[in-house]
Parts: structure tokens; C-alpha cells; sequence
């Protein structure tokens, strides 16, 4: 049985999470690392990592390449700018490792991405796009045979 001090604490804790959450949605372009997030948040990162994957399902750094990679989808969509000016407009400063988690986030590298959206999306709603083509993360275990 829990005390209410542990409750208030609890609740203390998933807000304090939400809004590490709230600054990546937010700041998901900026150089964000989890030392950051937790000095901000005023915990350790080896809490932060633990408490965050135990709320979400990932790690914090996992959920800020989610978002990264859910941008660049939408603007490779878009179609006007290059992967690697994408790959910075995201917030990666590794043109190698955007591709390298595009490919295992999404099924396909990031050029073959644009080029396969451009028909697929063509004439549908942005709305409807965005939900349609978000990044899923089971996606990464490609390697079973089902994409």
C-alpha cells in the first residue's frame, strides 16, 4: 500500500517527464543530448533514462530520433529540399547515422523514402498523410519479414 507522499511524489515524477517529453517534441532541431534534459529537469541522466523508458517505452534519446525522423518524413515528402539538407534541418549533425536510423525506423534510406512517397501521397491531405506515413517503431526489427 502506497502513502500519499509516494503518491505525490509519483505524480511529481510523471509531470516532471512530461515536460522532458514536451521539450523534446519542442526543441527536437536543437542539439539535445540527455545530460541536458536531465540538468534541466534536475535529476541524473542515468534517472531520467530509466524513468523515461519505464513512462514511454524508450529512452529519451530514441524518442528525440522518433521525432527527428517523423519531421524529415514530412519534409522529404515535401520534396524540396536534398536528404542532407533534411538530414540538418532535423537536428542531426551525422549525415550517416540519419540514414542509417531512417532506414531501420522507416524500412527504406531516406532518398528511396522520397521518391516512394511521392506517388503514395500525392492528392491526400496533409492531415492524413502524417498519420498514414508515421514512423513505427517496430519497424526496426525489419528483419523478421513483415514491414
Amino acid at each position: 500500500m502506497t502513502s500519499k507522499a509516494d503518491d505525490s511524489q509519483n505524480l511529481r515524477d510523471l509531470a516532471r517527464l512530461r515536460r522532458v517529453r514536451d521539450r523534446i517534441d519542442r526543441e527536437y532541431a536543437q542539439p539535445l543530448d540527455v545530460e541536458a534534459l536531465a540538468k534541466d529537469a534536475h535529476i541524473s541522466a542515468g534517472h531520467l533514462s530509466r524513468q523515461f523508458r519505464l513512462a514511454y517505452g524508450e529512452s529519451p534519446y530514441s524518442y528525440l530520433m522518433t521525432r527527428r525522423i517523423e519531421r524529415a518524413m514530412a519534409l522529404l515528402r515535401r520534396g524540396d529540399l536534398s536528404v542532407t539538407e533534411v538530414c540538418f534541418a532535423v537536428g542531426c549533425s551525422s549525415l550517416g547515422t540519419f540514414s542509417t536510423r531512417f532506414t531501420e525506423l522507416v524500412g527504406v534510406p531516406p532518398s528511396v523514402y522520397r521518391t516512394q512517397q511521392e506517388r503514395t501521397t500525392e492528392g491526400m491531405p496533409s492531415c492524413v498523410a502524417k498519420q498514414v506515413t508515421r514512423p513505427i517503431r517496430n519497424r526496426e526489427a525489419h528483419a523478421t519479414g513483415t514491414q
